[in-house]
């Protein structure tokens, strides 16, 4: 199997999802990690806790910090608590200013039809791209989102209005959903949420890995015994695809004037432009994704 190409645009350092689902990559023998961008509030902290995971999983990959403000409004997640986990190891780490969208277009042109961008945060830095270079969404193999909640089919789901990475910047998110690309892949709430496993169960399967300050975020910036694996299944879907199921449709957006801004609304129907997750085999994922984390030791 080639090796799939992937760009990274996370807000790493708020969730622990961020992380699992870098960890994953960073293991998985068939992905190329081409560069990781960061999103939202102190994406320096962030861009600095994703390159302290890569050097201790034994990688170098470029980090660029992008946008801390949402196109729209103000910041939803200002704080990137999970990089404090950083201070512990003195990450002297410098990053380059203003070049995340720049370094994000370059990678894509360099590599027509081969990039899949992975989007696991809020779509800001994502809306800039397509925004400020109008080809680039036809030059990508995909995009893959961890974004919106499409059916409602959990108990107590139907309280979720908005998903998280949808309305911290719903301008950006209408942006994105309005652009075409030739596979435009959303993994929603709705399914991710079935992804759920004790907090002390992690942490033994992260026992024998390379991942020891994961396991640190995981212990002391953790505050609920569940822990959801939200973009971690966007990844494994990349590579994986066969653990979900996938219906094709219309994801449009609500826009700022209304009561939940970044609300996803899908209609399906085979010949529109979206791709949406609409169920998970949980067994298969997590034999999937701990198998591959097996794989990086740091040995």
């Amino acid at each position: 199997m080639e090796k799939i190409k992937i760009l990274l645009d996370t807000d790493i350092g708020s969730d622990i999802d961020d992380t699992l689902c870098l960890s994953y990559l960073l293991s998985q023998p068939h992905c190329d990690l081409m560069g990781i961008t960061t999103v939202s509030g102190e994406a320096e902290r962030r861009a600095e806790l994703a390159d302290h995971i890569c050097t201790e999983a034994g990688y170098s990959v470029p980090v660029f910090p992008g946008a801390t403000e949402p196109l729209y409004g103000t910041q939803k997640q200002p704080l990137a608590q999970l990089a404090q986990v950083v201070r512990k190891y003195h990450s002297r780490a410098v990053f380059p200013q203003g070049k995340a969208i720049d370094f994000m277009q370059k990678t894509i042109r360099e590599n027509p039809g081969k990039i899949t961008l992975l989007c696991i945060g809020p779509l800001t830095n994502v809306a800039q791209l397509f925004t400020m270079y109008l080809d680039i969404p036809g030059l990508l193999k995909q995009l893959v989102m961890m974004c919106g909640v499409f059916h409602y089919r959990l108990p107590g789901l139907e309280d979720f209005d908005v998903e998280w990475n949808a309305s911290v910047d719903p301008v950006a998110t209408s942006i994105v959903y309005n652009t075409d690309v030739a596979v435009h892949r959303s993994v929603g709430l709705d399914v991710t949420c079935q992804l759920v496993m004790e907090k002390s169960d992690l942490l033994k399967q992260l026992d024998n890995t390379a991942f020891s300050s994961v396991k640190s975020q995981v212990e002391q910036f953790s505050y609920h015994n569940s822990i959801f694996f939200h973009d971690p299944l966007a990844a494994v879907s990349i590579f994986e695809d066969s653990v979900c199921t996938f219906e094709d449709g219309r994801v449009t957006v609500s826009d700022t004037q209304h009561k939940f801004p970044g609300k996803t609304i899908w209609s399906p129907d085979m010949r529109m432009a979206h791709e949406v997750a609409t169920d998970v085999n949980s067994k298969a994922f997590f034999n999937h994704f701990f198998e591959t984390l097996a794989i990086n030791t740091g040995s």
